[in-house]
C-alpha cells in the first residue's frame, strides 16, 4: 500500500455511508476525530455534508451517491488517489438510491486498497493506517 502524502502530511480516506449507517458514522468519526484530522478526507456528498455540519473535520464533499459519488471514489481508488475506503452500509434495508458496495469493493480488491464496510472494521483499519503513518 503506498502512502499518498497531501496537504497534512496523512492519506486520502473516501467516507460512504448508507442513509441509515449516517449516524454511525458521525459517531465513528466524532470518536477518531484526533486522527482523522491528520489525514485528507473526502466522502460522497450527504455524508460529507453532515460530517462537516456534526463534526470538527474539515471534509470534501464530492457527488451524491445517487448522482455518481461512490463512482468517484471508486474513480480516485483506480486512480492510485485514495488509501483507504470507510464504507458503512446497510446490508439489511439499504434503499435502491443509495451506493452499491459491490464495483467498490472490486476496485478496491484490484488496486490493494483496505475498505471497511462497518465501526469495528474500520476502527481496526483506522488503527493500522495510523501506526503506518507513524
Amino acid at each position: 500500500m503506498s502512502l499518498r502524502e497531501n496537504r497534512r502530511g496523512g492519506m486520502r480516506i473516501a467516507l460512504i455511508a448508507h442513509d441509515d449507517e449516517k449516524p454511525e458514522m458521525i459517531a465513528f468519526a466524532n470518536e477518531h476525530e484526533e486522527i482523522l484530522a491528520e489525514h485528507d478526507l473526502i466522502a460522497t456528498g450527504t455524508t460529507g455534508g453532515r460530517l462537516n455540519d456534526e463534526t470538527d473535520l474539515e471534509v470534501t464533499p464530492l457527488e451524491s451517491g445517487p448522482l455518481g459519488g461512490d463512482l468517484m471514489i471508486g474513480s480516485a481508488v483506480a486512480n492510485d488517489a485514495c488509501d483507504a475506503v470507510f464504507f458503512f452500509r446497510d446490508p439489511m434495508t439499504a434503499q435502491p438510491h443509495e451506493p452499491d458496495i459491490t464495483a467498490l469493493l472490486r476496485i478496491c480488491d484490484v488496486r490493494d486498497v483496505p475498505l471497511a464496510t462497518n465501526r469495528s472494521s474500520a476502527t481496526a483499519l483506522l488503527c493500522g493506517l495510523d501506526a503506518a503513518v507513524e
